[in-house]
């Protein structure tokens, strides 16, 4: 993995991404009325992954630690596309495809991004709300055609992101091979990110507990290949994630491979609670004298900003 330790004539990765975030609230809110949608949403979709390869452990530590402003629906996007443009690099995807999948992620839910915000607030959906859910696959590619996007890996990838390999995902009920790498892909990066972020209903999933979710989920079975890339790449303890140490000291994550050890860890409060100024950031594994479990931030019960931690890649 490439050196992604902060630099200080590099912009921040944080405000890139807030910046793409406001522009696709923008864009989505107003699709039909675009003349230039298409471009619009690509040129989105490359600052994205611009900001992504920047440093990739300050954009995931964005979604773990909700610095990702605006409206859930579209937050929701961001951090999605976030996740696909991090496991694609890992598949050593082409560049063209992974913008693709990218402006597929921004794009997946347009069909029902209105009702996207309201349904956040509910512990279930009834029969009617449970339709609209079923439908908007087919209703976001349906607006992707009218507003110019004749892209066929895009619009397939939007139209089958909940499709499952042994045909029973929706709205068509499509099955392997017919349902592409991409929309896997997009498929498990969005339900691995509806996990981690919080509802108005209940608390965010610990980064472990999602991942081992989607993976033992035999309802709707994930791809080998990419389980493989999301434990590899994200594992049990992403960059963002609060953590009690064997110790007793409480830290986040700061690099997925922050030295030969594994893991580093900006350590936050030492074993008697007491608060570290400036944080401590040192090398980390999960074996004998690393990391015991990940905390929420209620058990953390520690505050701090990006830019202590990561220094201007993660500035506001």
């Amino acid at each position: 993995m490439a050196d992604t330790t902060p630099s200080n004539d590099t912009p921040s990765v944080l405000q890139q991404l807030n910046l793409c975030n406001r522009r696709l609230e923008r864009l989505l809110h107003n699709l039909r009325n675009e003349d230039n949608a298409e471009a619009e949403v690509r040129q989105i979709a490359a600052d994205l992954i611009r900001a992504v390869d920047a440093n990739p452990d300050v954009a995931l530590a964005c979604i773990f630690l909700s610095q990702i402003n605006g409206s859930y629906a579209v937050r929701h996007c961001i951090e999605t596309a976030v996740v696909t443009v991090v496991i694609a690099h890992s598949l050593q995807m082409r560049k063209a495809n992974t913008l693709t999948v990218a402006a597929a992620a921004l794009t997946m839910n347009v069909g029902m991004l209105r009702h996207q915000e309201e349904f956040q607030n509910q512990h279930s959906l009834n029969r009617e709300e449970m339709a609209i859910v079923r439908r908007h696959p087919e209703q976001s590619a349906d607006m992707l055609r009218c507003v110019g996007v004749d892209d066929d890996d895009w619009i397939s990838c939007v139209l089958m992101h909940h499709e499952n390999d042994e045909g029973s995902g929706y709205p068509a009920g499509i099955a392997s091979p017919e349902v592409t790498l991409n929309a896997k892909l997009l498929s498990f990066a969005d339900r691995y990110c509806a996990q981690v972020s919080a509802r108005n209903y209940r608390k965010s999933v610990l980064p472990s507990m999602a991942l081992r979710n989607l993976i033992e989920d035999t309802a709707a079975p994930v791809d080998p290949v990419l389980a493989a890339s999301f434990q590899r790449e994200l594992g049990d303890f992403p960059p963002g994630c609060l953590v009690r140490l064997e110790g007793g000291e409480i830290g986040v994550v700061s690099r997925r491979q922050g030295c030969s050890k594994g893991l580093q860890v900006h350590y936050l409060r030492d074993a008697d609670g007491a608060l570290l100024t400036p944080a401590q950031p040192r090398c980390c594994n999960t074996g004998l004298g690393g990391i015991s479990t990940g905390l929420s931030e209620d058990q953390a019960a520690t505050r701090f900003s990006m830019k202590q931690i990561w220094g201007p890649q993660a500035s506001l």
